[in-house]
């Protein structure tokens, strides 16, 4: 298995455990219960934001720049709404 993909799967697996953590934060009944999933949360929101630099670094998860016409005709669709 190479770097990339290994990279790859890291990210992914990170995503689905913040979205775990998200939820246990929504559904927590405690303070005690909300701030240990919060701060797992931050904590693996903090890891993602990392492996996703160290991927866009090497250009292994390449974005795109939105066009300014396109992000204008959404917010007027919204502001009409």
């Amino acid at each position: 298995m190479d770097d990339k993909t290994i990279m790859e799967n890291l990210l992914l697996t990170t995503k689905g455990v913040c979205d775990l953590y998200l939820h246990g934060t929504i559904e927590s009944a405690t303070a005690n219960v909300n701030g240990a999933f919060k701060t797992a949360l931050q904590d693996s929101l903090c890891l993602q934001d990392d492996i996703y630099k160290k991927m866009s670094a090497k250009g292994w998860y390449p974005a795109e720049q939105a066009e300014q016409q396109k992000i204008q005709n959404v917010k007027q669709k919204f502001a009409n709404a």
